[in-house]
């Protein structure tokens, strides 16, 4: 579930958490499919002595740039969490990446649902090099997905997902920025006027920059929910306009939201708003 706002809030976490200047005494791996890539022994042997020189993010990933230079990739894909313990505080099950730090602490990863992924890596570009442009950076503008939506006939709601035309969206914050722009999901990205492109431009911004304040969406009360890195929910559930919102009235005009599936994806939409 993480998207850009709540991977922007794990980054500034770590950040908080001062894990920049840290060094890696040990690695300990209890799922090894965690491990993307190198082999085991490898990425155990790689960053075992290493100082995390900065944490960043591009698109749905955790960047982690090492003294090395090497480069740990991070994708929490639907239940990751990172979280820091004492050293030798008792493990929890779920914890499957465990890196030994030189102040007294362990940094975690936890995962229920085994999706997400960890790669260390020499060439950023083979990780990231497909990726499309980051929406809240000052060079997205208008005519730069205008640019990217020209010539496609697909649906609206499967390019805003794909992570080759605009990096970090996902289905919350496609949802909710396709509302704010007044624009429905089936509508093909080539069909799209300089208005429309106007206002959905200014749209993405918005919902991704509300949801970065809100510190993410958490959108259940369970363990396999979004947490921040210090353990608290997101508040931006608090704020969604129609995600999850079936059959509430439109915060616009009244009228009850819908869900429909699209590309396979549940999605929310206001039938009067958003005109096929």
């Amino acid at each position: 579930m993480p998207e850009l706002p709540e991977v922007e809030t794990v980054v500034r976490g770590l950040r908080r958490a001062r894990l920049v200047n840290r060094r890696i005494l040990d690695t300990s791996i209890h799922w090894p499919r965690i491990v993307a890539k190198p082999a085991l022994p490898e990425f155990r042997a790689r960053l075992r002595g290493q100082t995390i020189r900065a944490i960043t993010r591009r698109a749905k990933y955790i960047v982690i740039t090492l003294s090395s230079g090497d480069t740990v990739f991070i994708h929490l894909r639907m239940t990751g969490a990172l979280h820091f313990h004492p050293l030798g505080a008792p493990r929890d099950a779920h914890e499957h990446v465990v890196l030994t730090l030189d102040d007294q602490r362990e940094l975690r990863y936890r995962d229920p649902r085994k999706f997400g992924r960890w790669t260390l890596i020499s060439d950023p570009s083979s990780v990231i090099g497909d990726l499309g442009p980051e929406p809240l950076a000052a060079s997205f503008t208008m005519a730069v997905l205008a640019s990217r939506l020209r010539g496609r006939a697909r649906a609206l709601k499967p390019l805003l997902l794909d992570q080759t035309i605009v990096a970090g969206l996902g289905n919350i914050y496609v949802d909710e920025a396709l509302w704010d722009a007044n624009l429905h999901p089936l509508r093909r990205g080539n069909s799209l006027t300089r208005p429309e492109l106007t206002r959905l431009h200014a749209a993405i911004g918005t919902v991704l920059r509300r949801g970065i304040r809100a510190q993410g969406t958490t959108l259940g009360k369970g363990s396999t929910n979004f947490y921040s890195v210090a353990g608290r929910r997101g508040r931006n559930q608090d704020g969604l306009k129609i995600f999850r919102r079936t059959g509430d009235p439109c915060p616009r005009c009244r009228t009850p939201i819908t869900r429909i599936i699209v590309a396979q994806r549940s999605t929310h939409l206001c039938p009067k708003c958003q005109r096929a």
